[in-house]
């Protein structure tokens, strides 16, 4: 998620709660959103949607 900003819109709206702010610094210097549990994305994009600088991506 290098374009991520830190905004966590994404962790607000996120139904199963699969999304977490990270602990490391981004390239660009922010601590980006990152999965917080492998396999929990039910793939319903409401992360994608919400995104102003659409830096997330959903592969299912």
């Amino acid at each position: 998620m290098d374009k991520c900003k830190g905004c966590y819109l994404c962790i607000q709206v996120c139904p199963k709660k699969c999304i977490e702010k990270s602990d490391k610094f981004s390239k660009t210097g922010y601590y980006p959103a990152k999965d917080s549990k492998e396999g929990c994305c039910i793939a319903c994009l409401a992360c994608a949607r919400i995104c102003p600088d659409l830096a997330v991506k959903v592969y299912k």
